[in-house]
């Protein structure tokens, strides 16, 4: 037994156990709990975000649509990102039927898709229990949960990013050309999922590749521009598409101020999201003047009673301060933090014990690719000064969950070597300071877990370092007091999420958290919204948009938001029955009744303001209604030329008012339609909501 601080010996290939007959039956275990939790109760959420769930519709109807990416059948604007997530959902809606379920089962199968395929990539070099246990923690990484039952693109985004690392490592193994290409591809196809975020592995791939595979260096570098070559083509055929097309028979870009895919690439949804100059979103960047101005008068209500004005996430910007601690904040800690202390920690120790090992030693080059995988990925979103929301770190959940999981593994076999022994002592305390942390921020949620994971983790700590507790059946314990440590407080709140519907723009994972800010909408407190995106508190007020029908999703309340834009003064993010910024509108069945007479002769069957709030009416009808201004209700589009010219052909039936306020930011024409309707329309009041009959 060695007891000095010596590194231990390491073979050169040291290939891992082989299979046992456990091990299909372990994984079967895995992957159906993960399907059950995905999918139990899925229906509460109803159209989760319906920004999207209208697209999804949208696309589910017409063909064009789907291509593009439309917010409505009609092709007026398309949603501000690529379609390649709206796809799987519009089909499973065109096959099975416009319903919640029909769309979000097809997010829940690309999470047990993401576990399994983690599970392949870790277990292939490290043992079906390293891959056991980095599907584990995958699968209950709070944020995962939520991301894989709602519909944002994140979900494939999670699935394809595994691919390409997976995809990766098989270069390093065999050295074979087509692996790099099939990398490039899956990268490719990522950014149809959601653009540049997908870059952000990129550097990863490139350099771990670069480092260990098995070619001279030239041809690794040829490998890599072949990579590079693949991922241009399978992501640019559709960017190309788009950009030839005439501009005149495809819808607006949404969320470009130019109509423009390479705009909304580069600048929304690229630059803008590092610098915080993007311009036509709701932050006051991009030269678009002071931030209370621009919001209409809200800033100072979001001052007084809704989010800090130094924005959500305290202080420091609209989108949360920025920092090397931005990850561990309130509002994005219970989200991902939990092993990211672990992770470091396996990560140095892990390159540490393959140090000898020959420069291609895929179990080294694992631990390269998904640590700077974490590196990168984190250090990008700690200081990114544009939109950010909490969501976006379930892109770091693969990365936690595969270096605990061939860290925690490598160092185990290797606990022969004190030194090894403290370092798995070390990390067990940390995870355990980390969840007292966490869940000391939800005082009255599960309050006598942080002490059963403070009191279990030191035991297991100590535990560690004894020898003769690492050995024979007594090490089966100490495992199971580490697992108790690491995966408490994230199955905690994976429960509560699984537990809780979620709707709106902007949702997180896990109980209410005192200070968590995650954006506009990402608010806390009487008339706001909680950590998850619910209005009002934790169930009571939670809303969900319309049902096919006018009647509300499971786990809805009637009138729940009710007054909410009164909070936001006037800003209208939390919606009401005429939907908001941040959620979809709620129509009455008289309303829905309305606007489905005599839909047949209208291209939409009404207009309104911002996506959201026409998102609510489309669902409830299933008939194209047009999103004047796109998410924000600050994209030109139309522009009030083109929108008369629609009246005047007689197809819009009617324009509806209240929802997003017009023309915030870049150079929106939504305030000028509105002013322009109530100016020459006649307005009528019918569930609450005031429209108006553009054909009288």
């Amino acid at each position: 037994m060695t007891t000095t601080l010596e590194q231990p010996k390491v073979d050169a290939a040291e290939p891992p156990p082989a299979r046992r007959r456990w091990e299909p039956w372990a994984l079967a275990a895995l992957l159906a709990g993960t399907a059950v939790a995905y999918i139990w109760g899925l229906g509460a959420s109803g159209w989760a975000n319906s920004f999207y769930a209208a697209a999804v519709q949208a696309g589910s109807e017409s063909w064009k649509a789907f291509f593009f990416g439309s917010s409505d059948a009609a092709n007026s604007i398309t949603v501000d990102k690529p379609p390649m997530s709206l796809w799987l959902m519009s089909l499973s809606v065109r096959i099975f039927g416009l319903s919640s379920w029909a769309m979000l089962v097809p997010q829940a199968l690309l999470g047990v898709g993401s576990v399994a395929l983690l599970y392949a990539t870790v277990k292939r070099w490290f043992g079906a229990p390293a891959g056991l246990l980095a599907g584990l923690v995958l699968a209950l990484t709070p944020i995962a949960v939520l991301m894989f039952r709602f519909n944002n693109p994140d979900a494939l985004l999670v699935l394809l990013m595994i691919a390409s690392v997976w995809a990766m490592l098989l270069a390093v193994e065999d050295g074979r050309t087509r692996w790099m290409v099939l990398t490039g591809v899956f990268v490719g196809l990522g950014f149809l999922t959601k653009q540049l975020q997908v870059m952000l592995v990129v550097p990863p791939l490139a350099l771990t590749y670069l480092v260990a595979g098995p070619p001279k260096f030239g041809k690794r570098l040829a490998q890599c521009f072949a990579a590079l070559g693949a991922m241009i083509v399978s992501a640019g055929w559709w960017l190309l598409i788009v950009e030839l097309w005439p501009a005149s028979s495809r819808p607006w870009i949404g969320g470009s101020q130019n109509n423009s895919i390479l705009e909304l690439t580069l600048g929304y949804n690229g630059l803008g999201r590092l610098n915080g100059e993007e311009t036509g979103s709701v932050t006051p960047g991009g030269g678009r003047g002071d931030a209370t101005a621009a919001l209409g008068g809200a800033g100072e209500a979001m001052a007084d009673g809704g989010f800090p004005a130094g924005g959500p996430g305290g202080g420091g910007g609209m989108w949360g301060s920025t920092g090397i601690t931005r990850m561990f904040e309130s509002a994005q800690g219970g989200q991902i933090a939990w092993l990211i202390p672990a992770a470091l920690i396996l990560l140095v120790a892990g390159l540490a014990l393959r140090g000898r090992a020959p420069r291609v030693d895929t179990q080294r080059a694992s631990f390269l690719v998904w640590g700077l995988w974490l590196l990168v990925t984190g250090l990008t979103f700690s200081f990114m000064a544009g939109i950010f929301h909490a969501y976006y770190t379930v892109a770091l959940a693969p990365a936690v969950a595969a270096l605990v999981a061939i860290g925690s593994v490598t160092l185990w076999r290797r606990r022969g070597a004190l030194w090894v022994r403290a370092v798995l002592a070390v990390t067990l305390l940390a995870t355990a300071a980390m969840s007292w942390v966490l869940l000391g921020r939800s005082a009255s949620f599960v309050p006598w877990l942080k002490w059963a994971v403070v009191v279990v983790g030191v035991v297991a700590a100590v535990a560690v370092l004894i020898p003769a507790l690492t050995r024979g059946r007594i090490a089966a314990v100490v495992t199971l007091a580490a697992l108790f440590t690491g995966l408490a407080g994230p199955t905690a709140y994976a429960v509560d999420t699984i537990a809780t519907p979620h709707t709106g723009s902007i949702v997180s994972a896990g109980p209410n958290v005192e200070g968590a800010r995650g954006g506009p909408g990402g608010m806390g407190g009487p008339g706001g919204m909680d950590g998850a995106g619910r209005m009002g508190g934790r169930t009571d007020g939670a809303t969900a948009p319309a049902m096919p029908g006018g009647t509300t999703a499971p786990g809805a309340t009637d009138g729940a938001t009710a007054g909410a834009t009164d909070g936001m003064g006037g800003m209208g993010a939390m919606g009401g029955a005429a939907g908001g910024l941040l959620s979809g509108s709620t129509p009455g069945a008289e309303l829905v009744s309305l606007l489905e007479q005599d839909s047949g002769n209208y291209t939409w069957v009404a207009a309104a303001i911002g996506s959201n709030s026409a998102s609510g009416y489309q669902l409830a009808t299933e008939d194209p209604v047009m999103p004047i201004g796109g998410f924000n209700g600050s994209d030109p589009s139309p522009t009030l030329e083109q929108f008369q010219q629609y009246v005047a052909d007689g197809k819009i039936h009617y324009f509806i008012s209240g929802g997003r306020g017009g023309g915030m930011g870049g150079d929106g024409t939504a305030s000028e339609i509105s002013t322009w309707v109530q100016e020459n329309f006649t307005a009528v009041t019918v569930d609450g909501v005031t429209l108006y009959d553009l054909t009288s």
